[in-house]
């Protein structure tokens, strides 16, 4: 460190958004549907029936946003592609104007001093591929691959840090266990397959970034959420445990330690034939860093009549609470980094997501008040500086989002970000919680204890 109350030396300070949540103009140049297009246009799939057509209207404006970045004084940008961009059918034929977009992008954020960190895969999957089974077919780990591939060859020397998939426990979870996302399927078996597909796929994908002499890093990314028993009763514990499995460890086991973890046998419908053991060496390939993503922890309890895991969450009626009902518990980011460590090894981390919702005033006079973000973002980077202190390798903070945007099933009701954006102007607004970001960034973290 600096100083006790600085960060250290080379800690990255950027923030994060995704293709399908801030793009807009979904079909343009050639891109083909997404999955995210097509279950957004589906009426009561989303809130209001909102899609991703407008959004942030960022493939016109993304020149005003990376100018936006640097006079917040951020060092890294984390943004993902849109794979539907690319190979409108998934794979196969490659629409090079897709390419284009991201190239001036990626030439914007250079001229800026900006380093980009990009996501290949930020949930929003060719409409083409879903209609073949999506993730749940064993050939979409291949399709992974080959899209991959070809990123790296069309970025190489322009992008130093890459991420694989960002969240894979969301897209199965959501999309085919409780089926509010894409493809909305309510499937163990298919989920099951879908979670070792996406790992399959990661595997690839870092097998061809080495293959084709990729420079820079490339990683993953995952969700994670600590979890407590509602009290020490042993059914209330062994909850807890299957919930940490299924959460916290289903996708990191095995990249790590080439296995599933135990628990989720007892998870109903999971079980199923033994997977391939060459499916696990290339699910361990490895990589250079981990990315975690922090919004909340939870309480469970035992349920034997909810299924499929037997669990429920139990409210923390005293605690304050985001828009979305999620705690803010920021011990639970310094408990999820000490705990990859510990189980994990010493291996570098970024923190590629950290932020909350909130029911933001519009502006007045140029100017939105937001001290809950504030707090916010005070303690979970305070949470952060201690797990650096107790010797956790963390290599950078990227905060969630950029902008208030597309928030998925939420539609546009619930806003995420440092910037406000009036959806009918287009409109952005430096929030308070931007102003005393950057404050952060500036003082390379000291604002934090002003």
């Amino acid at each position: 460190m600096t100083s006790p109350h600085q960060f250290p030396t080379g800690f990255v300070w950027g923030a994060a958004t995704s293709a399908y949540q801030i793009e807009g103009s979904p079909l343009a140049d050639g891109a083909g549907p997404s999955n995210w297009h097509r279950f957004s246009h589906t009426p009561g799939r989303t809130e209001r029936d909102a899609t991703g057509d407008r959004a942030c209207d960022h493939y016109r404006r993304y020149a005003d946003d990376v100018a936006l970045l640097r006079d917040m004084g951020l060092g890294a940008y984390r943004f993902s592609i849109a794979w539907s961009r690319i190979f409108p059918d998934g794979h196969g034929r490659l629409n090079t104007k897709g390419l284009d977009f991201y190239r001036r992008l990626l030439d914007c954020l250079a001229d800026a001093g900006i380093e980009p960190f990009v996501t290949l895969h930020h949930w929003d999957l060719p409409a083409a591929l879903d209609d073949r089974g999506g993730w749940a077919h064993r050939d979409m780990a291949g399709w992974f691959g080959d899209y991959a591939h070809q990123l790296f060859r069309a970025f190489n020397g322009r992008v130093r840090h890459w991420v694989t998939l960002n969240e894979p426990w969301v897209i199965v979870q959501e999309g085919y266990v409780a089926g509010t996302h894409p493809p909305g399927r309510r499937s163990m078996s298919l989920a099951r397959q879908a979670a070792h597909n996406l790992l399959r796929g990661h595997g690839l994908a870092v097998q061809a970034f080495r293959a084709d002499g990729g420079e820079g890093r490339i990683g993953l990314v995952v969700n994670l959420e600590p979890k407590y028993a509602a009290s020490e009763r042993p059914e209330d514990l062994a909850a807890m445990r299957r919930l940490h499995a299924w959460m916290n460890r289903l996708y990191l086991d095995p990249v790590f330690l080439g296995r599933y973890p135990d628990e989720l046998g007892e998870i109903d419908g999971w079980t199923g034939e033994a997977f391939p053991a060459a499916d696990f060496r290339l699910i361990r390939e490895p990589i250079d860093f981990l990315g975690i993503n922090y919004y909340s922890r939870s309480v469970v309890r035992d349920a034997p009549g909810l299924a499929p895991f037997g669990a429920e969450r139990v409210l923390q009626a005293q605690a304050p609470h985001t828009a979305l009902g999620w705690e803010v518990f920021a011990e639970g980011l310094k408990s999820c980094l000490l705990w990859v460590k510990r189980r994990y090894g010493d291996l570098p981390l970024y923190i590629t997501e950290n932020g909350a919702a909130f029911d933001d005033e519009p502006p007045t006079g140029g100017r939105l008040a937001d001290p809950l973000r504030v707090d916010y973002l005070r303690r979970h980077l305070l949470a952060a500086h201690a797990a650096i202190a107790e010797g956790v390798d963390l290599r950078g903070y990227f905060a969630w989002s950029l902008l208030d945007n597309f928030e998925w099933a939420f539609g546009y009701d619930k806003r995420f970000g440092l910037i406000h954006v009036d959806y009918a102007t287009q409109a952005r607004t430096l929030k308070d919680s931007a102003h005393f970001y950057r404050r952060v960034v500036e003082s390379h973290g000291a604002e934090l204890w002003r």
